[in-house]
């Protein structure tokens, strides 16, 4: 079902958003302040965090031939903000629009092992990994590797979820159990001394635009705090930033991609995964930078041309989960606070309700 809300063919651009969260939503609330229209469609759009905010919505699923197709022409272009897509729905959507970031970006942020394996063909040096298919190849890569590693699923799992920590010695069968996959990833356990971001953006001809490396630190495989830009030297940085140019020109991107690297403690820099879409560590870019990621998404999908990334000054920005909430009257009292809340009905324990950025100085 489509709301009424609007549609394709008014005189000024629409950008479709698969999708109805909060990364959704924050698109949506960018591309409104450019005087572009929106378009959402999700199984639950109309009542959702971007669909409240949206110029039109559609409800519906994601393997809806018919409906992905009137959806795609009412638009003049089509992001999504998870990168689990399915390849079907794309490729229908490709048909009538542009379709961003595109299949090759989607095929590799979709699978663990795809991703690494294309990182560690472009030179760029990730932690050792193996895939792993049954309890044998576990078993034959924990003895390859002789210590901790992290088993985790090579599809879906987020914020910590889906993955688990082993031991030479621990019981292998339970923790592919676990796992609950039989498509899974051994990586090594590394030692690092942190953990950043890197995010460009990248048009249809090929041209890219970077933002500053965010820091990021994480408690039970949540976000917690990012602070941007983030205090490492050039060569990290720099480092970081080639290594994404790299990937986004190995994928033909279109949009925003994002890619997180641990900085191991011998100082080597890896390659930890990929995301083309806005990432939750440049929520800070909304107030920190002359353009935000989510500006710079709905500029590129319109053809406006790169906005400026220059960062007024550092920043910080803290996740606010479900247990968080009581937290917000005294967020809100502080001036220098720029709290974001996203609509969500439910508050649930490590659910994402919302983020607060602050700036720390010049």
């Amino acid at each position: 079902m489509t709301s009424p809300a609007g549609s394709h063919g008014q005189g000024t651009p629409c950008i479709g958003i698969l999708g109805s969260g909060q990364l959704g939503r924050m698109i949506a609330i960018a591309a409104a302040q450019l005087g572009v229209r929106t378009h959402v469609y999700a199984p639950d759009a109309q009542a959702s965090p971007a669909g409240e905010v949206a110029t039109t919505t559609t409800t519906a699923s994601y393997d809806d031939i018919e409906s992905l197709r009137r959806f795609a022409v009412s638009v003049d272009a089509v992001t999504s903000e998870f990168e689990n897509v399915p390849a079907a729905t794309m490729q229908v959507i490709g048909e009538s629009c542009l379709a961003s970031p595109g299949a090759a970006a989607l095929q590799a942020a979709q699978h663990r092992i795809a991703e690494k394996t294309l990182a560690a063909g472009l030179g760029i040096p990730t932690p050792r990994f193996w895939q792993v298919g049954s309890l044998q190849d576990l078993t034959l890569a924990m003895k390859a590797l002789g210590g901790p590693a992290i088993l985790k699923t090579c599809r879906l799992g987020y914020d910590g979820k889906g993955q688990v920590r082993i031991k030479p010695d621990d019981d292998l069968a339970t923790a592919l159990e676990a796992v609950g996959s039989d498509d899974a990833i051994l990586e090594e356990m590394i030692a690092f001394d942190g953990e950043i971001s890197a995010l460009l953006a990248r048009d249809a001809q090929g041209n890219m635009v970077h933002f500053p490396v965010s820091q990021n630190r994480h408690e039970n495989g949540i976000l917690a705090r990012t602070v941007a830009p983030a205090p490492v030297i050039p060569a990290i940085e720099e480092a970081a930033q080639s290594a994404t140019a790299a990937l986004a020109e190995a994928v033909d991107l279109v949009g925003l991609l994002a890619v997180e690297f641990f900085i191991a403690a011998d100082g080597r820099l890896l390659f930890n995964e990929m995301a083309p879409r806005p990432h939750n560590s440049f929520h800070w870019t909304i107030e920190g930078c002359a353009t935000s990621q989510f500006t710079q998404l709905a500029r590129v999908l319109t053809g406006l041309g790169f906005g400026d990334t220059t960062p007024y000054g550092r920043w910080q920005m803290d996740n606010l989960l479900g247990q968080h909430l009581d937290r917000v009257p005294g967020l809100l009292a502080d001036a220098g606070n720029h709290l974001h809340l996203y609509g969500k009905p439910e508050a649930r324990q490590d659910r994402k309700m919302g983020h607060v950025s602050r700036r720390l100085g010049d």
